[in-house]
């Protein structure tokens, strides 16, 4: 799902956001100055309160050593049951069946770390995921499971709020 920016194009904010993405999994970025200023090397101005929407939307964390991806994006985490959770319950908004898809909505820039997490959660309903900036297509076996899909992830979200 993520892609490497191409430097030699402007960014939009999807391409901000997955440039983003791509320093914090590396590690090192211990500041909000620190992604400004890296971002005004590429030739990219943005305002603090743009900054923060972006961190906020891609629900990156602060822990001692800086900013870290959320469990469902961070290159470690093995157990995508934990993943997934992680990622429904911060970024799903809407589920929605319309034959072997299930169309999920989420907050804009958060399609991408949710689709990855339901990629890797193993289920066997799933044949794969499309997404966009707060939409996904989740492709299933048929509508059955489509159906079930939906219910799964509705029902990692209201877990939650138990």
């Amino acid at each position: 799902m993520q892609r490497a920016h191409d430097p030699t194009q402007p960014l939009d904010r999807e391409g901000r956001r997955q440039l983003i993405l791509e320093w914090v999994g590396k590690g090192g970025v211990r500041s909000q100055f620190d992604l400004q200023s890296r971002l005004a090397e590429r030739g990219v101005s943005i305002n603090q309160a743009t900054l923060s929407r972006d961190i906020h939307a891609l629900g990156l964390l602060k822990g001692p050593e800086g900013y870290e991806l959320p469990v469902a994006l961070a290159p470690e985490s093995d157990d995508g049951s934990l993943g997934l959770y992680a990622a429904v319950y911060a970024w799903l908004n809407e589920v929605a069946v319309a034959q072997n898809l299930v169309i999920v909505r989420t907050p804009a820039g958060a399609a991408g770390p949710l689709a990855i997490a339901i990629d890797k959660s193993g289920w066997s309903e799933v044949v794969g995921t499309i997404a966009g900036d707060d939409t996904i297509f989740v492709a299933t076996h048929g509508a059955t499971a489509a159906r079930r899909v939906a219910r799964q992830l509705t029902d990692l979200k209201d877990r939650k709020r138990k």
